[in-house]
């Protein structure tokens, strides 16, 4: 179980975290191929304008991303750019967290439909931790191997919905 302090860590420009989350009641995010695709297109859209990716690791209840959060200047420009409300998004935090929010509502909207089902999809609040830069390696690893860990795949090369596989 993720530590409390994990809920509660700010996100910065120019760090690392690893982003992580699964659904409620431990049942699957991702029934089909095409709901792995969805939700990384749509990790895409919203998420690539204020993190760079360093690893993910889709697996079917939860996932994990490693990201490093982009420069001030940056994020300066995407919210401008975004016609975000400048005072509400004002710090790196706000932005990049209601970025995920975003991309949580629109895959359990799509999901939601295509599954029949009604309520949140996700456990809140998402857990993220800063990662230390001399740890990134390590994380980077962790997210690969996850699947063999999870006993999925016999090798984690095999394993498609990690960035290994990218």
């Amino acid at each position: 179980m993720a530590k409390t302090a994990h809920y509660y860590i700010q996100f910065e420009p120019d760090c690392c975290y690893h982003v992580f989350n699964r659904a409620v009641d431990r049942k699957n995010l991702f029934v089909s191929t095409d709901n792995y695709t969805f939700f990384l297109k749509q990790y895409d859209k919203y998420l690539s304008p204020v993190v760079s990716t360093l690893s993910y690791a889709l697996l079917g209840n939860h996932f994990h991303f490693g990201i490093r959060i982009h420069p001030d200047t940056d994020l300066a420009t995407f919210r401008k750019s975004s016609n975000l409300n400048a005072r509400r998004y004002s710090t790196p935090h706000a932005l990049v967290a209601h970025q995920f929010q975003r991309l949580f509502q629109s895959y359990a909207l799509a999901f939601n439909i295509q599954q029949n089902r009604l309520g949140t999809l996700f456990q809140r609040p998402f857990k993220r931790c800063a990662v230390d830069p001399d740890d990134v390696t390590r994380l980077i690893l962790y997210h690969h191997l996850n699947p063999q860990w999870h006993q999925m795949v016999s090798d984690f090369s095999q394993y498609p919905w990690t960035s290994y596989s990218r």
